[in-house]
């Protein structure tokens, strides 16, 4: 989903900064998966030209140029792109901003003209710059520790002028006196993080900001969030397909992977559900929560509520690993909420499912399945129904959609039905002899009618 990429000069420790970021997405976050790569390829023609082209300096700049490009350009659509739109995060050792630096700044070609020839590539999402101090990088440099090739060969940028030079690009672009160049400048760039000490202290300053970047939930630069998630459901509906009835706990009633309205409306499902919730939480004889979202359509509810509805019993890290970096909820809040869930609103129920055994599993319990599932459907909607829910407090929520679409919806509402079109297509209408609304008029319906 994000492509973060690491840069900084030869000896900075972009290489050990390229293993902590991805060692702490895995540990942190709920992506599909963490995939590092590094530009130029070593494994592929392209990357090769461009290796060999650096190795002397002969080729000089503009043909080094093109051969990053052409490998970027290869790299970015058949490798980076497939793994991004699977929800995955990939973490890239250098990538664009090397050729700003190293062919527009210091080969004097101009930042622009580099731009251009890599402006069909990926965008980073992310930049996190390394630097360190310049004798120590030199010392790295000269035990053959940063040797592009397999044959130890020199390349010409390592030499002490060349890389004054090469970090003083860093600075000047990275650090914002160079303006970043279109499309580039959409991304963020963080740094420099300073590699001045024990490893510890790197992969701290590290943390910080993938933290910092990863909670503030920005929109993806290269990928939907919509094309992400709806690959992470439909992988989900896949799993439990020829499966009518989900193994959990109660037998009565049934939960389903057809019939999960079980003959309700979905206006009445959220009435019902979200004022047993506000009970629930905010009731004068219920504890105070502080920690628990005091909406009942709000992001880690739907989340963690919504994605169990689609699964049988799992355990918290099966869990996390289903919300995907969409629906992405930490790991803390994660645990805090399922214990709200299962102690006071009782929709889920926490049990070990062999004696002895330290791993509990949660399951949503069948009577809340139709809430979860309407809370996948819609949501892309869920911040606009909660506004109108505020803002049309003694209205029925019958007339929530209708509320939020309006007599002519604005291309992003539309945009945002079209999306629950094609959510319910995964999920199905909730009634297995009904077929899922395919028109933003059905989905009214639906929503006022229920499938029937």
């Amino acid at each position: 989903m994000y492509l973060i990429t690491i840069e900084g000069g030869d000896g900075s420790g972009k290489g050990l900064a390229t293993q902590m970021i991805a060692e702490i997405l895995e540990q942190e976050f709920t992506f599909a998966g963490v995939d590092i790569t590094a530009e130029p390829r070593r494994d592929a023609e392209l990357g090769l030209l461009a290796v060999q082209a650096v190795q002397t300096g002969e080729a000089g700049p503009i043909r080094e140029a093109v051969y990053f490009a052409a490998d970027r350009m290869d790299h970015s659509h058949t490798w980076i792109r497939p793994r991004l739109s699977k929800g995955h995060v990939v973490v890239s050792e250098r990538n664009v901003h090397s050729s700003l630096v190293y062919q527009g700044i210091v080969g004097d070609l101009g930042i622009e003209e580099v731009a251009g020839m890599n402006a069909a590539a990926m965008i980073p999402d992310l930049c996190v710059w390394v630097d360190c101090d310049p004798e120590a990088a030199l010392r790295r440099i000269e035990h053959g520790t940063l040797r592009l090739s397999t044959l130890g060969k020199q390349e010409y940028f390592e030499t002490d002028e060349f890389q004054i030079k090469i970090r003083a690009g860093y600075h000047a672009l990275l650090g914002g006196d160079i303006p970043m160049p279109s499309p580039f400048n959409q991304g963020r760039v963080v740094g420099p993080v300073i590699n001045d000490g024990k490893k510890s202290d790197l992969r701290k300053k590290l943390q910080g900001e993938i933290r910092r970047f990863l909670h503030d939930r920005p929109v993806p630069l290269n990928v939907s969030t919509e094309e992400v998630d709806l690959h992470l459901l439909g992988r989900a509906m896949a799993s439990q397909r020829g499966q009518t009835t989900l193994d959990v706990v109660e037998s009565r009633p049934a939960r389903s992977n057809l019939d999960w309205l079980d003959s309700r409306k979905p206006w009445e499902v959220v009435r019902d559900s979200t004022q047993m919730y506000i009970d629930a939480i905010q009731g004068t004889e219920a504890p105070s929560r502080l920690d628990a979202p005091s909406d009942p359509l709000s992001h880690p509810v739907l989340a963690i509520v919504g994605t169990l509805s689609l699964l049988p019993g799992v355990e918290i890290s099966e869990l996390r690993s289903w919300l995907g970096p969409v629906r992405m909820v930490t790991d803390r809040h994660t645990r805090r909420m399922v214990k709200i869930f299962h102690e006071q609103s009782g929709w889920v129920r926490i049990h070990r499912p062999l004696v002895g055994s330290d791993a509990s599993r949660s399951e949503l319990r069948p009577d809340w399945q139709a809430f979860g599932r309407i809370g996948i459907a819609l949501w892309p909607l869920k911040e606009s129904l909660s506004k109108w829910r505020k803002s049309n407090p003694n209205s029925s929520w019958k007339h929530a959609l209708k509320g939020i679409i309006g007599p002519r919806p604005a291309p992003e509402r539309v945009e945002q039905l079209d999306a629950c079109l094609s959510r319910l297509s995964l999920l199905g209408s909730g009634c297995s002899n009904t077929p899922s609304p395919s028109t933003r008029q059905e989905l009214l319906e639906w929503w006022h009618n229920g499938a029937t």
